[in-house]
């Protein structure tokens, strides 16, 4: 592993001191520069695989009716029909409408999901929206606990993604009735919910999940190349 610059320092808080003492960071994790066509790719990878297909339009041989023709081929001095399932008639069938069988998702390589959410890791680390506490647990799942440990950390009113190290029941809850802020275990830490959120507050114990999650391979995966 790669020694940690002075740059990829990080105070460290928690909810009764603003700042406890200063982190270093992994460079394999905080320190890669930036791909925007990476990381636009990969975005646009993850909102296709949570993409539900709803809308759902039937078709010709799906709607109900058609079973006799409407009237007869001549002398009524209208246009001929077979069939009122015809989409030109009303409750007839839909012509190219949408079908719930599409699907949106797309298979994308590890390598490139991992180095892309490094990368938005690192930039959340220069911008300096991300915020580490010493201790992210909260003892009782109540949301004041949880307010307070955002407010002591300058997190007003601006959307919020925790990092959680495991399943932390008082954690989820506390946090679950404050507005724009959503809660996430590390193992399952990825590029999309990291950018639909400004801020990132992560504990100690969850870098080093991260770490242990994204790093932590027989054959260690050279993110740089």
């Amino acid at each position: 592993m790669k020694t940690t610059s002075l740059k990829n320092k990080k105070e460290v808080s928690n909810i009764d001191n603003p700042k406890v003492k200063e982190l270093g960071l992994p460079e394999e994790i905080f320190n890669i520069p930036l791909n925007t066509d990476l990381v636009h790719q990969i975005m646009v990878s993850q909102m296709g695989n949570r993409r539900v297909s709803i809308a759902h339009t039937k078709t010709r041989p799906e709607v109900s009716g058609g079973g006799i023709k409407p009237w007869r081929q001549k002398g009524t001095g209208r246009a001929r029909h077979g069939s009122n399932t015809s989409p030109i008639w009303i409750g007839g069938g839909t012509t190219f409408g949408p079908r719930n069988e599409k699907d949106f998702s797309r298979v994308t390589p590890k390598k490139m999901k991992r180095k892309a959410l490094f990368m938005v890791l690192s930039e959340k680390l220069r911008n300096d929206q991300l915020v580490v506490v010493d201790k992210l647990s909260i003892d009782e799942p109540k949301t004041k606990k949880a307010l307070d440990l955002l407010n002591k950390n300058s997190i007003n009113n601006e959307s919020c993604l925790v990092v959680l190290s495991g399943m932390d029941r008082n954690s989820i809850l506390a946090f679950a009735n404050l507005p724009r802020v959503k809660t996430i275990q590390a193992k399952d830490l990825n590029c999309l919910d990291i950018l639909n959120s400004k801020y990132l507050v992560i504990g100690k114990d969850g870098i080093e999940k991260i770490k242990e999650t994204f790093l932590s391979t027989k054959k260690a995966v050279d993110i740089n190349e």
